[in-house]
This record gives C-alpha cells, structure tokens and sequence, in this order.
C-alpha cells in the first residue's frame, strides 16, 4: 500500500503557512509504518514540541492504473474516507530552512490515521462535500472539498503520470486551514460531512 499525500490543495492553509501557491500539485509520500492501529492513541514523539494535526479527505483506489485520463479517473476509486496527517511542524521547519527533505517530519510512527471509508455514492456531489477535525469538542478544522485547488479526479490523474496507482493504495489529498499544535490529554474526532470517521487521545 502506497500512501500519498498532497500538500498546498487549500488556498486558505497555504496562507496560514506562509507558503507559495503551487502551479502544480505538490506530492509527498508517507510509509506504511507510519499508519496509527485503530484503538491506538497517538503518542508524541519524544524529537518534536510542536506536533500539529492536518486533517485530510482519503481516496483509496480500486484499480490499478498509470497514466489516468482526468475523465476516466472517476473509475479508480469508490471509497471516500477521513483522516489525520501528523506533522512535527518544527522538525519541517528546520528541515525546510535547509532545503532538505522533511520526511522524517510527517513520516515517523504513528504519523498517519485512516479513518472509515464510505461508499462515494453516498454523496451528491463530490466537489461538495464538509468535513471537520474536532479537538475537545471544539472544532478546530472546517473544510469542503469545494476548496481544493485540485479536485479529486485531477489529482489522481497527475499522481499517475508517475505512480502507477494499485488498488488499496490511499491519497490524502490536501487540509484546509486550522492546523494546530497537538497536546497530551487532548482528545481529536473526524467528521465527514455528519457521520463519525475516527476518534483517538492524544499520549
């Protein structure tokens, strides 16, 4: 299983960061080692102070593919899901300055929560759908697909003019703005539109 990640997909998070607007997708990708087990807290690294929550819309993939028309993309994939893209901000940031790869920054264990996954007919319209992170019952992320830079048939097109996708293989494809610092105790629950898709503490 592949898991692949977009960054900069929300105009909104890219302010908040400080970053440049992207003239293209911006692609990372996350270790299978790094996935959460489901029951299981996330723990804090002992190497970051400053740990922070980017919560994601997932595709997972039912097809293998390469080179996917954007009018064809809608075949590989029937899942729409939830999940967490755990970033040691400070790590990244060090490792940013540098001009370095920041793998380690949102790759370590742990560093990854799959959510459910629901069948993608459930929804009228996928270029419409809310979704929310929640931290102690306040909500800390509101976002709607509607806001991606790149809708989800586009980014699954440009992922496979150089991955060839396969199936179980997930995108998280991109957090809207609301990223924050993670503590101990703190408890965070994921919504996709009204229906729960995860909840875990925080060690």
């Amino acid at each position: 299983m592949k898991i692949i990640c977009v960054g900069r997909n929300y105009i909104d998070h890219i302010k908040e960061l400080s970053n440049q607007k992207p003239t293209e997708p911006v692609l990372f990708m996350k270790p299978d080692t790094s996935v959460l087990l489901k029951t299981f807290p996330f723990v804090i690294p002992d190497f970051s102070d400053d740990v922070h929550h980017e919560v994601e819309v997932l595709v997972k993939i039912c097809k293998v593919g390469k080179s996917i028309s954007p009018k064809f993309a809608h075949k590989y994939y029937n899942q729409i899901g939830l999940g967490v893209d755990f970033t040691a901000r400070d790590v990244q940031s060090k490792l940013k300055e540098k001009g370095l790869p920041w793998e380690i920054a949102k790759g370590f264990d742990g560093a990854t929560v799959i959510g459910e996954f629901v069948n993608k007919d459930q929804f009228d319209n996928l270029q419409n759908i809310s979704f929310q992170l929640m931290k102690n019952d306040e909500v800390v992320q509101n976002g709607n697909t509607q806001d991606m830079l790149w809708q989800i048939d586009e980014l699954i097109s440009y992922i496979s003019q150089f991955f060839t996708l396969k199936i179980g293989d997930i995108i998280f494809t991109g957090t809207p703005s609301g990223v924050s610092k993670v503590n101990s105790g703190d408890t965070l629950e994921g919504f996709l539109e009204d229906k729960k898709m995860f909840g875990f503490k925080v060690l």
